[in-house]
């Protein structure tokens, strides 16, 4: 019997050696469709590789019959290097392996012809769909000034995602955007490409699954049919409607599709990823292979059940419990503070204690929601001179939409600034041209004078065009208006009049792209941090100081980034602040998605703790000085979600002195009773917006995305609106507009 066993052992192969039971359950099970359910740190991309390996190693295909998709290139390039080095070092060629895009693109090369291309097809970028379709706009019509190419663009791009072609998008798909045009730019805009011989990213799918689709092309289906005998998809999750259609479409012929992916884990839905894929898998697929890979490689067993008692709260999942081998480890602390910069100098003195205890600043993450939460620590880890990147974006002061605001107040400050003023003079675009910019250098270094003194001269002159005169007489006055205010008004309140009467909130107010709400909250944070500062030169040197110090060559790191872009990565220690409600669950994820927003902020809780490997810390502040003012906040409802057995809670509100800090019991929460007591307490029958109107109950207004509608209730700058036609929502004052 011994000696049987061993031979067994003996003849398995060399790969399957160190995965433990479920994982090789998901190498080896390859008939039939199969869901790998994935868990944080459960091993997918070995389970994922060495299936592949298996594929090859038995001879059950060739490399060419076999699809595997993959969401990023380098996760490709990983897989192309792993699978080679579990075959010997040998390289696999002639497979099917990359990103959807990549594959799509494979394909269409091959068959353009049959959606009016040829196959030496220009793919555009970007920049390139703006342009072609502000050119649409103007023949159509549509004002691109009111209506954005880019966040038309963005409009097109979800259609696309969505798998919609032009004649499936009705009127109700687009409202009153463009003026109820955008399904006609949208046909224009597909015509056009075919004119130029080009296609989008979001064209490469759905060109083929309208080819797949199509009838009379049964015979492309077929070939791919008999082509690909086995499907592999990584991040299954993440797959948005046109993805999963052109997967179910390929999938028809042997039906040997292994999706691997962890819905818990979606968390990309503002981007299109549709969890619905991974949650309907075994109604796509009946009689589908279900394997769980449960046991984590990562973490400790606190952090694991802390995690899990947060995502269990969600309804659309598939269910699954991490464990660990890893014992049970540090429990989560968390910790209530008085307001942000309080929080950010307890997180920065907690990683020096973990330094001066051996702990790596590159094992050291602080995870944030939402980008402009990461001034408050930079602004203290530079004090301390704690090293830290920021990853997945630039530092603040860094950024494009700060960098401009901050020209603004430079050139208030010292009008010679030309470097400043250039950056600024077109933003928001006033119409000034690059002409108009060369002329005015060449008339300043003929005359050896600075660029705002040029401004000055020729506006006296009849060197410029009136209209191009009247836009610089007039961005004078304002800085020589803004300039006489410095010493008399609040340098905070100065920028924010800057930032509004320049007509650059305004701008990214107007911008549909799904980072202009970022950007916005970047720019009131900015003015929120002025506040510490004497004077406006003062907060200026601090910034020039700031840039100045930021060397990052060599030594450690400690890490600051979004959680969106912590997925997949781990950390010795993590730290998750911000956890209040309206933060952290956002209320605008909230207000645009309801339940479903709801669920996906749950997920990327989840996904903050798992990022932990030893210690995890969480945050909220009882104040938080949002856009300027302070706001009350509460603990998120995430924290009450985490089990007491896995937490240990600190607090220092009720060390405060104020009587805020009555909300707050000694543990630092606040009775469910006084929580909705609290939020109570700041609804009002008006409210003033940052551009000055005044908000009251009753008031009609309107809204870009929701139509009109009537204010119910106020809370600080949310308003309640009944929508005649969207029902009740809630949103931001800045994003409504007051109808007399």
């Amino acid at each position: 019997m011994h000696d049987s066993i061993s031979a067994m052992a003996a003849a398995q192969p060399f790969y399957l050696e160190g995965l433990n039971d479920p994982q090789r359950e998901a190498v080896q099970t390859l008939d039939g469709p199969v869901l790998v359910l994935a868990g944080a740190g459960t091993g997918k991309t070995r389970v994922l590789t060495t299936r592949l390996a298996h594929l090859l190693h038995t001879s059950r295909a060739y490399p060419s019959q076999i699809l595997a998709v993959t969401f990023t290139n380098k996760a490709t390039q990983e897989m192309k290097e792993r699978v080679s080095g579990l075959m010997g070092g040998q390289p696999v060629e002639g497979w099917w392996l990359g990103t959807f895009h990549s594959l799509a693109a494979r394909m269409l090369r091959r068959h353009a012809d049959l959606v009016g291309l040829s196959s030496n097809f220009t793919i555009l970028d970007p920049d390139d769909q703006v342009r072609l379709l502000k050119q649409i706009m103007e023949v159509n019509g549509v004002d691109h000034k009111k209506w954005a190419p880019k966040a038309m663009i963005s409009f097109i791009d979800r259609w696309k995602d969505r798998g919609l072609n032009p004649p499936q998008v009705s009127g109700d798909e687009a409202g009153d955007i463009a003026g109820g045009k955008l399904p006609l730019l949208y046909e224009v805009y597909q015509r056009r490409l075919r004119e130029i011989n080009a296609c989008d990213f979001g064209d490469l799918l759905l060109h083929m699954i309208t080819i797949l689709k199509d009838p009379a092309n049964k015979h492309v289906l077929d070939e791919y049919h008999n082509r690909f005998r086995y499907i592999m998809v990584d991040e299954y999750q993440d797959t948005n409607v046109a993805q999963y259609l052109w997967l179910r479409l390929l999938a028809q012929g042997h039906n040997n599709i292994c999706c691997v992916g962890d819905d818990d884990q979606s968390i990309y839905g503002w981007r299109g990823a549709e969890v619905g894929n991974i949650l309907k898998f075994e109604k796509d697929f009946p009689g589908a292979t279900i394997i769980r890979l449960e046991q984590n490689y990562r973490s400790t067993n606190n952090i694991l059940k802390a995690a899990h008692g947060v995502i269990s709260r969600n309804d659309g999942r598939l269910g699954k419990e991490l464990w660990s081998e890893a014992g049970e480890g540090d429990k989560i602390q968390v910790r209530g503070l008085w307001d942000g910069e309080a929080e950010a100098r307890w997180v920065a003195e907690e990683i020096e204690q973990l330094q001066r205890k051996g702990q790596s600043l590159n094992g050291v993450a602080v995870l944030v929601r939402a980008g402009f939460q990461t001034r408050e620590f930079e602004e203290r880890f530079i004090k301390l001179g704690l090293p830290y990147k920021v990853i997945g974006g630039p530092r603040f002061y860094e950024r494009m939409e700060i960098r401009d605001a901050l020209a603004y107040l430079r050139v208030i400050v010292q009008p010679a600034d030309d470097l400043a003023l250039e950056r600024i003079l077109n933003k928001p675009k006033r119409g000034l041209g690059d002409t108009t910019v060369q002329t005015l250098y060449a008339y300043g270094r003929s005359h050896g004078i600075n660029l705002y003194d040029s401004i000055m001269d020729l506006t006296q002159t009849d060197e410029l065009r009136p209209k191009v005169k009247t836009t610089l007489m007039k961005l004078l006055d304002d800085f020589g208006r803004w300039r006489s205010l410095v010493e008399t008004m609040d340098h905070a309140e100065l920028a924010a009049q800057v930032l509004d009467e320049s007509g650059y909130m305004q701008m990214w107010k107007e911008d549909k792209a799904p980072e202009a709400p970022g950007r916005l909250e970047n720019l009131k944070e900015l003015i929120s941090g002025m506040q510490e500062y004497e004077s406006l030169p003062e907060f200026l040197e601090h910034v020039a100081l700031v840039l100045e110090n930021q060397d990052q060559s060599g030594g450690e790191f400690a890490t600051i980034m979004t959680l969106h872009g912590a997925k997949g990565l781990e950390f010795d220690c993590v730290f998750l602040p911000g956890w209040e409600e309206g933060l952290f669950p956002s209320q605008r994820s909230m207000d645009e998605n309801g339940l479903k927003g709801l669920e996906e902020e749950r997920r990327l809780a989840y996904v903050g703790i798992t990022r932990a490997k030893r210690r995890a810390y969480i945050s909220f502040a009882a104040n938080r000085r949002m856009y300027g003012s302070w706001v009350n906040a509460i603990p998120s409802r995430f924290i009450d979600e985490l089990p007491k057995e896995q937490t240990e809670v600190q607090s220092d509100l009720g060390l405060a002195g104020s009587g805020r800090s009555s909300h707050w019991d000694s543990s630092g929460f606040a009775p469910k009773a006084q929580k909705r007591q609290v939020a109570s307490q700041t609804h009002d029958r008006k409210v003033m917006s940052e551009s000055g109107t005044v908000f009251q109950r009753g008031d009609r207004v309107f809204h870009d995305k929701f139509g009109y509608g009537k204010i119910i209730n106020i809370d600080g700058h949310k308003l309640d609106i009944a929508f005649e036609k969207s029902g009740q929502k809630r949103v931001m004052d800045s994003f409504v507009e007051k109808l007399d």
